[in-house]
């Protein structure tokens, strides 16, 4: 009895940790902007390239500041053939992306080069802490 109980447990645990990341994910739009990436708002300086600013929403009062998001390109937000390249990326919140800021994630080019061709310019995205 206490073998199948404990069985049980763990796998709930298992469940768990597989389908937290799931429904943590949020939906929103991505945009990019161009190099240089060493200006930010966190970090005044700073020198890497998989980096984002954010949306106020987002933002928090710069408590995003460091915050890494895996990003995933669902779909163009208009009508833009093979947008999307099927990959992920993970990137660092360095900024805050101002107004009027036409997504909710304003990636580095080179990040969103890595989930999206760069000429479709706006993708529909998924996001998870």
């Amino acid at each position: 009895m206490i073998k199948m109980v404990l069985k049980f447990v763990v796998t709930v645990i298992v469940f768990a940790q597989i389908l937290t990341p799931i429904a943590e994910a949020a939906q929103g739009r991505a945009v990019f902007y161009d190099p240089p990436y060493t200006k930010s708002a966190c970090y005044g300086n700073q020198y890497e390239t998989m980096v984002t600013g954010v949306r106020n929403n987002l933002w928090q009062g710069s408590r995003a500041c460091g915050r890494r998001y895996r990003v995933r390109c669902i779909g163009p937000t208009y009508n833009f053939p093979r947008a999307c390249t099927g990959r992920s990326v993970i990137v660092k919140v360095v900024d805050l992306c101002r107004e009027p800021c036409n997504g909710d994630l304003n990636l580095s080019r080179d990040a969103f080069r890595v989930i999206a061709n760069t000429d479709a310019g706006n993708v529909r995205v998924e996001y998870t802490p």
